[in-house]
């Protein structure tokens, strides 16, 4: 049966009560803006905040999606759950009594959309049952764990509602059919009990186990984890699937953490309850804990909600058992860390400890002080690579090789690649400088087919791209790099054209560094710029140049061809405006686009003399062509951060 028309009276009052800046604070970090707040938007990945809401107008927007409404509508979309289902949730928050259009359906009504509000329930007083049964005789010995094994404070203990349960096979099943007469569907539908398989009746999931409640992100108990404390098997038992909880998309803690993670901008991720539970005990408030499988892209998301910077940190067990759970974690989210859109480090202890053992040892300064210099996810998996290998054995040496390709394949960041090609091919020399350059060879011919992309100069064979300049200047050239070069080139020349106050910076800039345009329309186009001023008594003072457009429109008659791919360059657009408003920048990043032309074409050229030089008959020689070389490499490392920065910002 559907749910009844609702009240426009109950629409009405849920919409008056229910504040948007309230409701859209329990899924997105809002931080105060003007009069507004902002956030990343929930409904589409992003790393600046273009979410917005407003409390005067109750209405939120998203720059970057286009998505808006009201706090009803921001729930349905999050939730995708349908309208009415919403309004009654809100109603239940904000205490606004519920009307329907039909009055006989409300007791249809109460009992079709109860089922959520009563599983909520019968899990809070569970939480409290294991709670006193852990002050008992009989949970005595769970309390002791936690104070003397696990050296938790009583107020921890009551902070993150640790029980105990009995080790009667129907105590919990009883106690609540009993005393709190819960039906027993809805007992069995929060994952408390189970169907006997003989004989009828039921009995509880959990027994005589150490007792953790798992916590949306509201804070509403929707599970439990239960630790034995003998040797029963599994040690760790969770709730199964139910309708409020589901693994793969919880992490434990989270609702005690996200403030934290807000405030310091970084998340870290333990394996086990007790690890996030000692690290929020010595005080650091941002951990959170997978729930026994591999953290997912859905935990992930979820977190990242949190902190703007995208700072994750996974601090699993150094043991194998963590290595491969961190591994496999890795693999969950690699696309999200290739791309960089999470900071992804990885936190091992030392000693192979976990955060529980580590910090019942040292303090949480120690612990912040790893959690800094914990390394980037890549530098982690490089080590895993080459630990316990000798690299002086052919064997090993092929075979992490291969490995450290791999990885590098995937890695989308032009500028993360190349660092990292640089550093792998220093590993691999093993402290020889002179095989620095034939290792990066090497490696960039086997990561080719994946980096056609590779903004750092090429040299003419195939190990550097399949031959092709990888900052073009023909037409077998890659379109992306081709339309940045052109698209710089085209801003230099606006900006002469119509900034005469420019002019003479944008000459000394090309003769100091001895720059031509690379494409030949442009090439014209200058060519002809010169041969005015020339013709104007070859004035140096190139800002002076009278009517230059207009004269250059003229001489652009005799040439239809040429004209075609100019004549944009002699107007200007509201576009073209903002972009030759900042000239200093846009002449800095066109010049050096054009300048690693040059020093890519010289790069190659000592590359390609160093390799066909012989070392042993001419040592002076081969060795003055490869620091030419690599000093060529410098510069163009420097200069194409550089363009890589402004260009693609302007674009």
């Amino acid at each position: 049966m559907q749910i009844p028309r609702l009240h426009p009276d109950t629409i009405e009052e849920v919409k008056l009560r229910a504040d948007i800046v309230d409701v859209v604070s329990e899924y997105v970090v809002l931080r105060k803006r003007g009069k507004d707040f902002v956030g990343l938007c929930p409904f589409h990945d992003e790393k600046s905040p273009s979410f917005t809401v407003s409390q005067t107008k109750q209405m939120y927007y998203c720059f970057g999606c286009q998505a808006g409404g009201n706090a009803i509508k921001f729930v349905m979309e999050l939730g995708k759950r349908s309208f009415a289902d919403v309004v009654l949730d809100l109603a239940r928050r904000y205490q606004v009594p519920v009307q329907t259009l039909e009055p006989e359906q409300r007791q249809e009504l109460q009992r079709q959309l109860s089922l959520r509000e009563q599983l909520y329930e019968v899990l809070a007083t569970s939480a409290q049952f294991y709670q006193h049964a852990l002050r008992q005789s009989q949970g005595q010995n769970a309390l002791q764990y936690l104070q003397s094994n696990r050296q938790l404070k009583e107020e921890i203990i009551q902070q993150f509602g640790l029980g105990f349960a009995p080790a009667g096979w129907e105590t919990l099943y009883r106690y609540l059919m009993e005393d709190k007469h819960y039906p027993v569907q809805i007992l069995e539908k929060a994952g408390l009990i189970k169907p006997r398989k003989e004989g009828g009746g039921y009995y509880d999931v959990f027994r005589d186990r150490l007792m953790i409640p798992i916590r949306d992100v509201q804070g509403r108990v929707i599970a439990f984890g239960g630790r034995t404390l003998t040797d029963e098997q599994p040690k760790y038992l969770n709730s199964p699937e139910t309708e409020l909880f589901s693994k793969g998309k919880t992490l434990f803690a989270l609702d005690r953490a996200k403030d934290g993670i807000s405030q310091l901008d970084q998340a870290v991720v333990v394996e086990g309850y007790f690890d996030a539970i000692a690290l929020h005990a010595a005080g650091i408030n941002n951990a959170v804990a997978s729930l026994g499988t591999a953290l997912s892209l859905e935990q992930v998301r979820l977190i990242l909600r949190y902190t703007e910077s995208k700072q994750l940190v996974l601090n699993f067990d150094a043991d194998k058992a963590g290595t491969n759970a961190t591994e496999r974690a890795i693999g969950e989210i690699a696309e999200l860390a290739y791309k960089g859109e999470v900071q992804l480090k990885i936190l091992n202890l030392p000693d192979g400890k976990d955060a529980d053992e580590y910090l019942h040892q040292r303090t949480s300064e120690d612990y912040g002080e790893l959690l800094k210099n914990a390394p980037l996810w890549l530098d982690w998996q490089i080590q895993q690579i080459i630990q316990d290998r000798d690299l002086k054995q052919a064997t090993d040496f092929q075979q992490v090789t291969q490995q450290i390709v791999k990885l590098l394949k995937n890695i989308a960041n032009s500028d993360t690649r190349n660092y990292y090609v640089s550093y792998c091919a220093e590993i691999l020399s093993l402290g020889d400088t002179r095989l620095i350059p034939l290792r990066v060879e090497n490696l960039l011919t086997q990561i080719a087919p994946a980096a056609a992309t590779y903004s750092k100069p090429v040299s003419a064979k195939k190990a550097w791209g399949g031959g092709k300049s990888l900052l073009p200047i023909s037409d077998s050239s890659l379109p992306t790099e081709r339309s940045l070069l052109e698209h710089a080139e085209a801003l230099l020349l606006r900006i002469y054209l119509h900034c005469p106050e420019q002019r003479q910076m944008i000459v000394d800039e090309l003769e100091e560094r001895d720059l031509q345009f690379s494409l030949s329309h442009h090439r014209f186009l200058w060519q002809q710029i010169l041969e005015i001023s020339s013709g104007d008594g070859e004035t140096k003072n190139f800002a002076s140049l009278p009517n230059l457009i207009s004269r250059l429109q003229d001489r652009f008659l005799e040439f239809d061809s040429e004209i075609g791919l100019i004549s944009h360059l002699f107007h200007v657009d509201e576009k073209n405006q903002k972009e030759i408003l900042r000239t200093p920048q846009v002449v800095q990043a066109a010049i050096a686009c054009m300048d690693l032309v040059m020093l890519e074409k010289r790069y190659r050229h000592f590359l390609e003399l160093w390799q066909q030089t012989d070392p042993e008959a001419e040592p002076e020689r081969y060795q003055y062509y490869y620091q030419a070389f690599y000093a060529e490499k410098i510069k163009l490392q420097q200069i194409d951060r550089q363009r890589l920065f402004s260009i693609t910002e302007l674009i």
